[in-house]
């Protein structure tokens, strides 16, 4: 056989070989993997109308996996709205409700002070704790209408924290199953915060829940990881309003150490139970944070102020900075009556 008849048949061989493998190179070059199959084509190899085929390209085995959104948020939770109007709460539908009109005049100069620039800027001003002197005067109630209150306004996005680790509410308040949270971050098991945090049907409200329950939950609040944990949440949303619900100062010294990190610290006070002996000692506790506000739950006698819109209701509102003197003012949180005024 001559040369040209042995290239020849090479050449046959090698179009057989073609018909039945197509290798791979991109894949690891070593591999073959079955052609894809032939398909009629209205024209033949010339371009001309004939019987070729035409070879579809083969799937590749790699496809490319979809971007990673940057800081997602694991999952979103529907607040049960019938439930806050219920327990006499703030919701997105009834603007004009009196318990709205009063966390309106709560929540402003909170707002001008998150928001304040230049000589009267306050560091971490857009951290506020909600707290308490003793259990049961409100404060977890106040936080909840205070952040959806906020939630409300056009131009800011609001974090609620439930950091009363040792007795988490705000989710069963809010008709949301126990989720992971805070004590998952601080404890290592969590190491992305957006990983729980969670969206809500209100919009520009997002979650952090406490999380599961932890042997040393109250401690975690005065370690070195909360405080880490605080400056990436100022660092990584600075176009948030961060509200976080406190266990009370009195029962626990935790709390106290987490007011060192806030701009701003709201007391709530229970009208006709808690007495000006406790409020001033609750407040020589947090001495080192620049304002202070203090709300008055639970009262019974009607404001002395209108609005305007048929709501009455009594207002005011004081600071104290640095170990200067405060002045106390009152907030009526509209609680009369409601079942969740604790």
């Amino acid at each position: 056989m001559s040369l040209i008849e042995k290239a020849t048949a090479r050449l046959d061989a090698l179009k057989r070989a073609a018909g039945e493998f197509v290798d791979q190179p991109e894949t690891g070059g070593a591999r073959s993997v079955p052609a894809a199959p032939s398909v009629p084509s209205p024209h033949g190899q010339d371009g001309r109308p004939g019987g070729g085929t035409v070879v579809a390209p083969p799937a590749r085995g790699n496809a490319a996996a979809p971007p990673r959104t940057e800081n997602p948020i694991s999952r979103m939770v529907a607040i049960d709205m019938k439930r806050l109007v219920a327990r006499g709460m703030v919701t997105p539908d009834l603007p004009r409700s009196r318990i709205a009109e009063e966390f309106r005049l709560i929540k402003r100069p909170l707002l001008k002070n998150a928001t304040a620039t230049g000589a009267s800027a306050i560091e971490n001003g857009s951290l506020i704790m909600v707290t308490s002197a003793l259990p049961g005067e409100g404060k977890s109630f106040t936080a909840i209408n205070l952040s959806i209150s906020m939630a409300m306004e056009l131009d800011y996005r609001i974090l609620l924290v439930d950091a009363d680790v040792a007795r988490p509410s705000v989710l069963t308040r809010l008709g949301v199953r126990p989720q992971r949270g805070l004590l998952d971050v601080l404890g290592g098991e969590v190491e992305d915060l957006s990983d729980v945090l969670l969206r809500t049907n209100i919009d520009k409200l997002t979650l952090l829940p406490a999380g599961m329950p932890h042997a040393r939950a109250t401690e975690m609040l005065a370690s070195d990881a909360m405080a880490r944990l605080l400056e990436q949440v100022v660092r990584r949303y600075p176009d948030r309003i961060v509200i976080f619900d406190s266990p009370p100062l009195l029962v626990t010294t935790e709390s106290r150490v987490l007011a060192t990190h806030m701009g701003q610290i709201i007391i709530v006070i229970e009208a006709e139970k808690t007495t000006h002996g406790t409020v001033k000692h609750a407040l020589a506790t947090i001495e080192s944070c620049p304002v202070k506000l203090l709300v008055l739950n639970k009262s019974r006698e009607e404001g002395r102020g209108s609005y305007g819109y048929g709501y009455k209701y009594g207002y005011g509102y004081g600071y104290g900075t640095g170990n200067s003197k405060s002045r106390h003012g009152k907030s009526k949180s509209g609680s009369k009556g409601s079942k969740d005024a604790r």
